[in-house]
């Protein structure tokens, strides 16, 4: 029996701080410079992402960077913890790569580090992954999800031909949130303020609301789990939307950590699939 090749430790990348702007209140850029003889680059999706590590406070960790021989050698407890985030902008001439956070005070792990970042500071992170663009073929496209999909609708915006037909919906605290987001002619962002609701409920309601073009819909639909499980079943049971043309997840969970939410995430996505799935 051949032995099965020893599976590729993921490559680690390294960058510096560059540069840092806050957005709006809840919303911190960070720029990050790599080194031109780093390999990374993205390709042909606008929802490509990276996972930021950041190392246990008080652990040295040997040097070069290795995952592996960490988790070999370290107790669990030392292990870096990861955050993925979505690639804001990559700028290939230049070696900067863009990403945005959302930052609620000292809340979390990332945000509270983008809030704080200084230049000049070294980042470590995996990737690029990713998955969805905007399919030439479809008849119009509908983007929706609230401030942990901005930058992946922002993005998938930006690179909407000429004479699309978009609805795009985003759904954040209050319109001192809103950006500025390069847009195809005609197009525009409806921003859903939520203010005391809960979260998601203006954007179900939105897209509930929508009166749906005729032909093929190609649809982004990505941010806290509790909405999206509604949206899908809205589009999945309701419109009869297939699956193939949807790229539908939840990034986070109310009252769930991030490790708590990504344990949980592939068996809460699969039983909402059984849930929903339409009658054949």
């Amino acid at each position: 029996m051949a032995e099965r090749p020893a599976r590729k430790a993921p490559k680690v990348h390294e960058a510096k701080v560059v540069r840092t702007e806050r957005l709006t209140p809840h919303m911190v850029r960070v720029v990050l410079g790599l080194d031109a003889s780093d390999s990374f680059g993205i390709g042909e999706f606008t929802d490509h992402y990276v996972k930021l590590i950041f190392p246990v406070p008080g652990v040295r960790y040997p040097e070069p960077f290795d995952m592996e021989r960490i988790r070999e050698e370290f107790p669990r407890e030392q292990w870096p913890s990861n955050r993925t985030y979505t690639v804001r902008h990559w700028d290939a001439a230049h070696g900067e790569l863009t990403i945005d956070f959302v930052v609620h005070g000292d809340e979390g792990l990332a945000g509270p580090w983008a809030a704080r970042a200084h230049v000049g500071e070294t980042v470590r992170f995996l990737g690029p992954g990713g998955g969805y663009a905007p399919a030439p073929t479809a008849d119009w496209h509908l983007l929706a999800g609230d401030e942990s999909a901005l930058p992946a609708i922002a993005g998938t915006l930006e690179q909407m031909p000429a004479g699309a037909v978009v609805h795009a919906f985003v759904e954040v605290a209050g319109p001192e949130e809103e950006q500025k987001v390069v847009t195809p002619d005609g197009v525009e962002i409806t921003w859903l303020h939520r203010g005391d609701r809960p979260t998601g409920e203006a954007l179900v309601a939105a897209v509930a609301a929508l009166d749906f073009p005729a032909g093929e819909v190609c649809a982004f639909v990505h941010g806290e789990a509790g909405c999206v499980k509604e949206l899908r079943r809205l589009l999945r049971v309701e419109r009869g939307v297939p699956r193939e043309q949807l790229s539908i997840s939840g990034y986070w969970r109310l009252g769930k950590s991030d490790e708590a939410w990504r344990a949980i995430k592939r068996e809460w996505n699969e039983q909402v699939e059984r849930e929903q799935e339409p009658p054949a």
